[in-house]
């Protein structure tokens, strides 16, 4: 095994161990928020999300949670279904819902622990951007090379049933 070889093998471990260490804190995260307030670690993230910004859109939710719209569609309606998050229509546009956590929905959030996927995304904004944009690019380039795309991304540990996902309205 030349020296070339041993590196690459090297590399590919700490890469690994990176990604297991994440989705291990991830996974536990998610348990435990499943275990103290019956949410997946996705309505965690979520609700605590919506407690902080009360009267976004459901797209304005996909922008603050970095998720498309679709993933954070299917989380809130599970959300609303339990009596956590409210839909309104906003009073400029009735057209437009607005999402806010309801009274019991704020009683969990104030209990909870932070979701691991808040610290995983101030971790990724700390980064410098040349060092975001280049890890952004080598994950899309992984993606790419595992022949991953083309599928929506869903939000990390959403462990509720997914039947019936299209069409859901959020």
């Amino acid at each position: 095994m030349g020296p070339h070889t041993s590196s690459r093998a090297h590399d590919t471990r700490g890469i690994l161990d990176a990604v297991r260490q994440i989705v291990r804190t991830l996974h536990e995260s998610s348990r435990a928020a499943e275990k103290t307030l019956g949410l997946s670690g996705a309505q965690l993230f979520v609700l605590q999300k919506l407690a902080d910004s009360p009267g976004l859109s459901l797209n304005a939710l996909a922008a603050l949670t970095h998720t498309h719209q679709s993933s954070v569609s299917a989380v809130v309606s599970r959300l609303a279904d339990r009596g956590l998050v409210l839909r309104t229509a906003a009073a400029d546009d009735a057209r437009r819902l607005e999402l806010r956590v309801s009274a019991e929905g704020r009683r969990l959030v104030a209990r909870a622990p932070d979701a691991a996927q808040a610290r995983l995304v101030d971790a990724i904004e700390r980064l410098p951007a040349a060092r975001r944009r280049a890890l952004a690019r080598s994950l899309n380039d992984l993606t790419t090379i595992m022949e991953l795309t083309g599928r929506t991304p869903v939000m990390f540990f959403d462990t509720s049933d997914r039947k019936g996902r299209r069409g859901t309205r959020g």
